[in-house]
Parts: structure tokens; C-alpha cells; sequence
């Protein structure tokens, strides 16, 4: 009876744990077909298939396979349930290449050696040629985007340049040597003999000034050219011509990228060296890379192979700006100039000789101040605008201080020959001249204004001697406005008076300075006068 009731109770436990266990396992789903819809290539079809497949089965399932291109909607990794609608959009893409003209602008230069209103044709124009790249999109057949992918210039247009007379009433001078200036609208001219003998040099319209500098002797024009290609691709290229042909033409070196610093060696008429960038999207757009080259240049075009003098290096600090290099009188030494010091370069062993330590200016922009530097006439001293201590509060590498300083080489010794001159004083040296038994040079440099704000203030033109006796200021007169940032130019020889001149930019025109005298001469009026160079 007892074993009974015990078994009866055990197998009613036993029950009740196969019926939890049970209850307790996963859910039986019994799957479906559903019927959804799929639109392509015209048609609307119905296609059956399980509950829970997703859009990509369901093409599969059609004969239906989507191109890289196509558009399908919903996205193939939806899920679908009854009645979904799925639409596959068939895109193509082709491509049409044409050919366009380009046609040339015109461009007006004025010319005071013409009488006003005379005008007179300089260069004909022709029309370019370009190459441009066109992509259609198409949906189901019908054309839904075009646009243009790409441009190829297949031959750079020539603009027509007409000169325009505007004759001005300025009295010829007579200049030894030649100056070679470049005006706005990036063409080149040359002034030879007197101020009214100007003829055009380059007029190919896209000269950016980087690099516009005269061999020794003047009879060669060193310049760079704005680039066809994207400014993050290349910056500009380095060209040369002739100045002293009827017809001079443009004769490209296959060399790209120089900002800094490109120049003539002394004694070796057709060889010049050379620093380049790296092109870079972000201002200033370019990335330094300090390096030098040097080659002979071919006058039918092209250079022989480059020489490498220096391999490219970080140029201390803010050096991504860049540095600069300036050859000696005498040919024998480079000196360079960057953000935190002066120096050599040591041409033999291909590096850099540190001379003097500057505290780096911080300008809290995308641009570096390079100490302005000129070599003495006799070789043995450097003329540096130096980065002077802070007052008060400021910062060292905030300093409004900059002073003009000798620093001989044959001593070592450094002489401050004027304080508070600015940033860009810009010294420029005289060739010799004899004083006495003694052979003697000048100095011209620029004074800032305002010297706190010399990165703004405008200056006025300052002569000494060498040692810094008899500084006089010579031009603008006081009261009128001063000059933009230049680097002064001297005479490469007596002019008719037997002084030697000074040539400055003022408001756009060439002006001559009499050096011992103060007399100034306004040259052009145009106003056009962007860069100049006079050997």
C-alpha cells in the first residue's frame, strides 16, 4: 500500500519535469512562402519564396544580378515580408572624350615711350587647344548626370598685347648697365642706356616673381613662371632669356619648384644653383627643402645634369619657410640666411657652417622672417638685420627689435651700426669706389617708420659708409608716405653725374636716387612696376 502511493508519487514528479523541460525549450516556428514584387529591367515580376529571406535571395532567386553600378532599394541585407516591392535600377557610365578651343584673351600694356593714345601690336594671339573628359550616368537607359572629370591642356592659348601709349612728361636719364623689371599682368621689360630705351622682354603674361634676378653681366634674365599644373602638384618653373636679342624668347631650364633662392655663379656665365619646395595644398604652399643644386643651363633649353651641393635637410627651426643663400663679390663662399641664423655652406663637404645665432621671430602666421643679409664689396664683412632682446613683458622670439649689424669675418668681431631698423631693412651694398688711397663701398638699407610695427610700417631709404658714418636718409622726404618692403638697388656704375645712383620702387614707379646728393628722379609713371633687378 505504502510502495504503491510512493510509486504513484514518483511518476507524477517525473511527469511534471518532461512537461517543464518541455515548456522551457525553444519555440517550433513553422515557415511560410510569402510574395513580394521585383521591378528590373522593364518588367514587374511576383516571385514566391521563404518568410525571412532577404533581398539578395530574392534576386537570386529571380535570375537578376545587380552590376557594381546598380541601385537596388531596398538594400540586398534587408529582410522581407508579404507584399515587399524591390526595385533594381540599372546604371552605366560611359565616357566622352572632346577636344575644345581655348580661346586667347587680350591684354593691354602701357608704354610711355609711345605718345598717348598711339597704340601698337606686341604679340598676335592664338588660340589654345584643350583635351576635356566627360562622364554620363545612365538609369534604366535614360541619362540622369553629366559632368567633367578632367581638362588636359593639349597647347596653352597666347594672348594678343596691344601697348598702349601713355607718354609721360619725365626727362630722360642716363643709366649705365641694364634694368630689367617685371610689371603687373607677370611680363618682363628691360631698360638699357636711358630711361626712355624700354622694350619688352617676356610677355607670356605669367611670371610670379619668385625668382627675377640678371646675370653678372646683365646680359641673361634668371625668372620663374607660374605653373600649368595644380599649385599642390607644382609650384612654378625656372626659365632664362636672352636680353640682349631683338626677338628674345623664353628658353625653359626643366626645372620646377624654386621659391627662395635661384642665382647666377660668379665667373661661370651660364651655370646657376638653385634651391626647391615641395608643393603642399596647405598655405604657403610649399614645404622647404633646403637643399642646393647646381647646373649649366643650354641656350637652346634644358640644363646639363644637376649637381647636388647640398641635400635637402630640415633648415632648423621654422624651417618648412625656407632658406636663403647669397654668393660672395669675389665668388669664393655661400653664405646662407633662415629663421634662426646666418652662416656658410661648405661647398666641398656639401654642409652648413653656423656663423652667427638668431633668435627666430614668431609671426603667429603662415610665414617665417629670414634675416635680410648683403655681403660686403671687399668680401670680408656680412651685413645682418639681427633679431635684437625683448623689453618688458615680451617674449624673445616676439621681440619688436631688429638691428642692422657688420660682422667681420676677418676678425670675428660684430659691430650694431643701427639699432630699431625693422625687420625688412633690406641692406644692399655699393660696388667699390676709391676714397683716397682706401678702397671704399656704401651701404643703403631701409628704416622702418614705425619700428614696433615693422612688419606693417612702411620705410624710408637710408646711405651710409661702411662703418656707418654719414647716414643720411634720402627718400621719401618727410612727411610723404614711405616705401613698401624692396631690397634697394645700386647703380653697377657712376651714372652721367659721376654719383652712383640708388634705384627703389615708390607707389608703383622706378625711381633714381642720387646717392651723394639725395636727388630723386621719378623714371615711370605707370604705376605697374612689381620687381626689378640692375646689372
Amino acid at each position: 500500500m505504502i510502495f504503491s502511493t510512493i510509486r504513484r508519487q514518483f511518476l507524477a514528479g517525473l511527469l511534471a519535469c518532461i512537461s517543464l523541460l518541455t515548456s522551457c525549450g525553444s519555440p517550433q516556428i513553422t515557415q511560410g512562402d510569402i510574395s513580394v514584387s521585383v521591378t528590373a529591367d522593364g518588367t514587374t515580376r511576383q516571385v514566391k519564396i521563404s518568410a525571412g529571406s532577404t533581398v539578395s535571395q530574392v534576386l537570386e532567386e529571380a535570375g537578376l544580378n545587380p552590376g557594381n553600378l546598380d541601385r537596388v532599394d531596398p538594400p540586398t541585407y534587408t529582410i522581407l515580408s508579404e507584399g515587399a516591392l524591390i526595385k533594381l535600377v540599372r546604371v552605366r557610365e560611359e565616357f566622352e572624350t572632346k577636344q575644345e578651343v581655348i580661346p586667347y584673351e587680350h591684354q593691354e600694356m602701357q608704354n610711355e615711350s609711345l605718345a598717348t593714345g598711339e597704340m601698337r601690336l606686341i604679340q598676335e594671339g592664338k588660340n589654345g587647344l584643350k583635351e576635356i573628359t566627360i562622364r554620363h550616368v545612365y538609369e534604366d537607359g535614360i541619362e540622369v548626370s553629366t559632368s567633367q572629370i578632367s581638362e588636359t591642356i593639349l597647347e596653352p592659348e597666347t594672348p594678343e598685347i596691344m601697348m598702349r601709349g601713355v607718354q609721360a612728361a619725365f626727362p630722360p636719364v642716363s643709366i649705365p648697365g641694364r634694368i630689367a623689371y617685371l610689371v603687373k599682368g607677370g611680363n618682363a621689360w628691360l631698360m638699357e642706356g636711358s630711361t626712355v630705351n624700354r622694350r619688352p622682354l617676356v610677355t607670356t603674361g605669367d611670371l610670379d616673381g619668385q625668382i627675377f634676378t640678371l646675370s653678372p653681366d646683365g646680359t641673361w634674365l634668371l625668372f620663374t613662371r607660374k605653373s600649368t599644373r595644380p599649385a599642390d602638384v607644382q609650384v612654378n618653373t625656372l626659365w632664362v632669356v636672352n636680353t640682349t636679342s631683338t626677338t628674345p624668347e623664353p628658353v625653359a631650364l626643366n626645372i620646377s619648384n624654386v621659391v627662395h633662392f635661384a642665382d647666377w655663379v660668379p665667373d661661370k656665365a651660364t651655370t646657376i644653383v638653385w634651391s626647391t619646395v615641395e608643393p603642399r595644398a596647405s598655405a604657403p604652399g610649399w614645404q622647404a627643402n633646403n637643399d642646393i643644386y647646381q647646373a649649366r643651363f643650354v641656350p637652346s633649353g634644358g640644363t646639363t645634369k644637376p649637381v647636388k651641393i647640398l641635400d635637402a635637410n630640415a633648415g632648423g627651426i621654422y624651417g618648412w619657410w625656407g632658406t636663403s643663400f647669397s654668393w660672395s663679390p669675389d665668388g669664393t663662399r655661400l653664405a646662407y640666411t633662415r629663421p634662426d641664423g646666418i652662416g656658410f655652406v661648405d661647398l666641398d663637404a656639401g654642409l652648413l657652417r653656423p656663423l652667427l645665432d638668431t633668435t627666430p621671430l614668431n609671426t603667429h602666421g603662415d610665414w617665417a622672417w629670414v634675416p635680410g643679409l648683403a655681403w660686403g664689396a671687399d668680401s670680408q664683412t656680412l651685413y645682418v638685420v639681427t633679431h635684437g632682446p625683448a623689453t618688458g613683458l615680451v617674449s624673445a622670439e616676439e621681440s619688436t627689435q631688429f638691428d642692422l649689424t657688420a660682422v667681420s669675418l676677418s676678425n670675428t668681431t660684430n659691430v650694431n651700426l643701427s639699432t630699431q631698423v625693422g625687420m625688412f631693412a633690406s641692406p644692399s651694398v655699393s660696388r667699390v669706389h676709391k676714397n683716397g688711397s682706401e678702397d671704399a663701398y656704401s651701404i643703403a638699407y631701409l628704416q622702418a617708420i614705425f619700428p614696433n610695427q615693422s612688419a606693417t610700417s612702411r620705410y624710408r631709404l637710408v646711405a651710409m659708409d661702411r662703418d656707418g658714418s654719414n647716414r643720411q636718409i634720402l627718400f621719401p622726404g618727410e612727411g610723404q608716405i614711405g616705401l613698401e618692403v624692396q631690397q634697394p638697388l645700386w647703380s653697377p656704375a657712376p651714372g652721367a653725374g659721376g654719383d652712383d645712383f640708388i634705384a627703389v620702387i615708390y607707389q608703383g614707379n622706378l625711381w633714381l636716387i642720387d646717392a651723394v646728393t639725395g636727388t630723386a628722379q621719378q623714371v615711370t609713371g605707370d604705376g605697374l612696376i612689381l620687381r626689378m633687378d640692375w646689372k
